[in-house]
């Protein structure tokens, strides 16, 4: 009798346990009943039916990593790159995720793979190299509908690096060294461009006030000389007049004036050192003298 009390006691105990079960945070339990789908456990203390129910598949709810391997994959005009990527996906329905696919991060690892395939293949290599955002939106977009009916939510797809063939490399780094030299030749040429440009405007413009100064200078001389010869035909009518009046003063004067100017033209002439002067002293005196005897009757009163 205490026998079968024992085995009783452990059988009760072993159901207890059996029917207890602690399901950790974000994971979510499936309950299957002869190996149906019956519940889902969440995170806590669950209980089920010994014997009949049992725990079908641990689902994890966090937000999990995908890591997708390398893969060569042809671009539009041809030429063959090396693509690997990394997705990150949330199961939300458990059920779904349990029962409608089978192996499901295969199946969304092929699911990337393929479709980074499709995506890069509609792409030129440089398109591929330069659209990094356009080529994780188009693949979030086709991933998450297609994996939507298994109950996951895929919440990004980032490209994590596209190696071209070393030997393209070496042809983009030299198409590349020749566009910066390109550019750094139009920018010298149109440097020295500029510079010729500011020197012929400033060229130009000392041109345009050297012409203008000189235009200037020779109004000047011009309005000099135009006065000088109002001057000298001044002098000459008034000489005439006192000619005509028998004034041989006047005469006098003009004649001294005129012969100082040519000994003062002969002294500082630069082709002449030495200068004879075959002059009669008493005539160039008594010339002085009837200059001074005009500016005497210049400057007595009128009586």
């Amino acid at each position: 009798m205490s026998t079968f009390l024992w085995v009783f006691l452990a059988f009760a105990v072993i159901t207890l346990y059996m029917g207890a079960t602690v399901v950790p945070q974000g994971f979510e339990y499936t309950v299957e009943r002869f190996g149906r789908y019956l519940r889902t456990l969440k995170p806590g203390l669950g209980l089920i039916i010994p014997y009949v129910d049992r725990i079908g598949h641990r689902i994890n709810k966090m937000e999990q990593v995908l890591d997708v391997p390398s893969q060569d994959v042809i671009t539009k005009d041809n030429a063959v790159v090396r693509v690997d990527a990394v997705v990150f996906y949330q199961i939300i329905e458990i059920a779904k995720a349990a029962y409608e696919v089978r192996d499901l991060e295969t199946a969304m690892l092929n699911l990337t793979m393929t479709n980074i395939r499709t995506v890069l293949g509609s792409m030129d290599l440089d398109e591929s190299l330069s659209k990094r955002d356009q080529i994780n939106t188009q693949l979030l977009v086709v991933v998450d509908d297609a994996t939507t009916p298994w109950g996951v939510k895929v919440t990004r797809i980032e490209i994590k690096d596209i190696k071209p063939p070393a030997n393209l490399v070496e042809a983009m780094a030299r198409q590349m060294t020749a566009e910066r030299q390109k550019r750094a030749n139009i920018l010298e040429a149109e440097g020295f461009r500029a510079a010729e440009i500011l020197k012929a405007e400033g060229e130009k413009q000392a041109a345009v006030l050297d012409a203008e100064g000189r235009l200037e200078a020779a109004q000047r001389d011009a309005a000099a000389r135009e006065r000088l010869a109002e001057a000298e035909a001044n002098a000459t009518r008034m000489v005439s007049e006192a000619i005509a009046k028998g004034d041989i003063q006047a005469i006098n004067y003009f004649v001294a004036t005129k012969y100082v100017e040519s000994l003062k033209f002969m002294a500082t002439s630069q082709n002449h050192k030495v200068v004879f002067l075959p002059l009669e002293a008493t005539n160039l005196l008594g010339s002085i003298g009837g200059i001074g005897e005009i500016a005497k009757a210049v400057l007595q009163p009128k009586g």
